[in-house]
């Protein structure tokens, strides 16, 4: 006998079809048979081992987290309810530019404390890895939900080049080349980048254009984090498609919005540019969170000029009050390039994570709130958060705008993501609840979207950009990655006063035809693996 049916389910199959009632049986990790309820009638039902009744539940293909920061996490938390207990089958890491693979000795030293807020310093890990595809087989050892990697331009670059800010010598850009390809080839599924990060930043779109070639002759996708989301965003979601174009290279659009003052009301813009590009062909797709704040580090807002070197560098500048006071002047006079060239608002920027417990009292509490309590400036405070956190502090920046969000989230190639820092005391709560706030707030509550159309941005539309010829639908013959959740009650636990909250309505899910998630408790099982670029 099979090892399970699914009973009377609302499937809502991720293609973006109308939703049909059904059994669905699943066996060995796959999805068998699907007997919807009109064939069944006066005919014999399937049986299993197990049977679950799913009255008044829907069955959907298990969420892809475009957008993940799990890198360290997924190793860290077997438990991982974070984004288990969301329906989250498959997260993509390697975002930003910055991860930890491909490395040698001394840029993982660099890495790990460069990105320290986004995933803690990894003093809890072994790192056993050096190349794409070790840090993959380390994934492979168990991990609660299914990995994928792109290759983090940044972490190359600090590879081949360093962390200055310089053109890359033919030679170097050589370096690249092969690292970039190396990585594809060991099974990432693109290119990312960070190009308000250092070093990632530092790279000319002539650099980029000749990495995303390599990356387009593989069969992978480019992953940007552009030059600006403030001023000047619009030129560079212009710029980007430019270079996807001129590469030959298929394009994903991170954390795709508009924000700050400056873009108040131009999704639209954003939007028009897309779809003149994709009219004539491109192959672009995006993702976003459903939430207005973003979320990064402190020390991303200072201008590239002061994060030339690395993070030993960045120290020693914040340390010496002449060039402390250059950085000040850039960030909240000047616009810094880091903070999109946006003089920074101190009231907007609240500290959400530290490194150092001793710090924690700043945590929840805006930069200018805690600079207000000290009797300081505002920059004083945010420069000695940065020493003496060794560059560790989280931070929510709050510059989006509600219609942004929900305009750009109707797009035809829009996918969720939820950009989630899992690190920190008061993390953002879109690493808790992403998934569920789309299918509750904006589904249920707003009807900005179809329950269908909603569904198939969060599965099968992001399954197709990953090329996933078995995963994010429920077919016949592909993986059993589901999730069942209660259309009614689904919604976000987690809020701003309560982060780590886990959401309601989702009671069942599955990770190759296991229960990771059972009667809304999180099981034992360790059922996901690397997914691996498929070959052209």
């Amino acid at each position: 006998m099979e090892d399970l049916v699914i009973r009377d389910a609302d499937v809502v199959d991720g293609s973006g079809a109308d939703s049909y009632r059904a059994d669905v049986v699943v066996d060995d990790g796959r999805i068998v048979a699907i007997v919807q309820e009109a064939a069944a009638a006066g005919c014999q039902r399937p049986r299993a081992v197990r049977e679950l009744d799913a009255e008044g539940l829907v069955l959907a293909p298990g969420f892809i987290d475009m957008h993940a920061h799990s890198d360290l996490a997924l190793l860290r938390d077997p438990d991982h309810s974070a984004k288990a207990a969301q329906g989250v089958t498959l997260e993509v890491l390697g975002q930003d530019g910055l991860s930890y693979a491909p490395v040698d000795d001394r840029t993982l030293g660099e890495v790990r404390r460069a990105v320290a807020g986004w995933n803690g310093t990894g003093d809890d890990i072994d790192f056993d890895w050096r190349s794409v595809g070790e840090y993959l087989d380390r994934l492979d050892r168990g991990i609660a939900v299914n990995a994928a990697y792109l290759v983090p331009q940044g972490t190359v670059r600090a590879l081949a080049v360093g962390w200055e800010d310089r053109p890359a010598t033919p030679r170097e850009l050589d370096r690249m080349r092969q690292l970039v390809a190396e990585g594809l080839e060991q099974g990432a599924v693109g290119l990312s980048s960070g190009l308000t990060y250092t070093p990632g930043m530092y790279a000319g779109n002539a650099e980029l254009t000749e990495l995303c070639r390599v990356v387009a002759r593989h069969g992978g996708y480019y992953c940007p984090h552009h030059r600006s989301y403030g001023a000047g965003a619009l030129e560079a979601y212009a710029e980007m498609v430019a270079l996807a174009g001129e590469a030959g290279c298929a394009l994903h659009l991170a954390h795709a919005t508009m924000n700050f003052g400056v873009n108040r009301g131009r999704a639209p813009d954003l939007l028009d540019l897309l779809d003149r590009a994709l009219d004539a062909g491109a192959d672009i797709t995006l993702d976003t969170y459903p939430y207005t704040p973003g979320c990064t580090t402190l020390v991303a807002l200072l201008p590239s000029w002061a994060s030339e070197g690395g993070p030993g560098e960045i120290l020693r500048r914040l340390a010496d009050d002449d060039t402390a006071e250059r950085i000040r002047h850039d960030l909240e006079v000047t616009g810094a390039d880091g903070c999109h060239g946006v003089p920074v608002d101190w009231d907007t920027v609240e500290i959400s994570g530290v490194t150092d417990p001793a710090l924690g009292g700043f945590v929840g509490r805006t930069v200018l709130e805690s600079s207000a309590l000290r009797g300081e400036r505002p920059w004083e405070t945010a420069r000695r958060l940065l020493l003496d956190d060794g560059l560790g502090p989280t931070i929510l920046q709050h510059v989006g705008h509600e219609e942004n969000v929900r305009t750009v989230m109707r797009h035809r190639v829009h996918t969720g993501g939820s950009d989630g820092v899992l690190h920190g005391a008061k993390p953002h709560p879109r690493a808790y609840g992403t998934f569920p706030h789309y299918l509750g707030h904006y589904v249920r509550e707003l009807g900005i979207l179809s329950l269908e159309e909603c569904v198939a941005h969060l599965t099968g539309r992001a399954a197709a950009r990953l090329r996933l010829p078995d995963r994010g639908l429920v077919r016949e013959g592909y993986r059993a990655d589901l999730v069942l959740f209660d259309p009614a009650t689904v919604a976000a636990g987690a809020t701003y006063a309560a982060p780590r909250t886990l959401p309601r309505g989702i009671p069942h899910v599955l990770v190759d035809g296991r229960f990771v998630i059972e009667d809304g408790r999180r099981t034992d099982v360790l059922a996901g693996r690397a997914i691996r670029r498929t070959p052209l």
